[in-house]
């Protein structure tokens, strides 16, 4: 009996011990950066899909600067009487963001 009540003092003790020595960390981060290089691009080069998508959307807007990367998706920089805005379009004129 002694042996038992030894044993099962010795097994708990050493699971105590396990447990406080792991180590625990806090401060764990995770960093994810997507960046989809945008060259800039003059307003002739805009397609008509997406200039009349444009004109559909926001009736009087001006283009102010247009850029477009790899995957033909249009980043347009557009102004509304006082108000500027960034929006999104692939080649089709749809919008991605806005």
């Amino acid at each position: 009996m002694k042996k038992l009540i030894l044993s099962a003092v010795v097994l708990f003790g050493t699971m105590s011990i396990q447990a406080n020595v792991l180590p625990v960390s806090k401060d764990t981060k995770a960093t994810v950066i997507v960046q989809t290089e945008y060259t800039e691009v003059t307003a002739d080069a805009v397609p008509a899909a997406v200039k009349t998508a444009l004109q559909t959307a926001y009736p009087g807007a001006k283009l102010e600067k247009a850029f477009v990367n790899e995957k033909k998706e249009y980043k347009l920089e557009i102004s509304v009487g006082d108000q500027k805005a960034t929006v999104y379009s692939d080649v089709n004129g749809n919008w991605l963001k806005i």
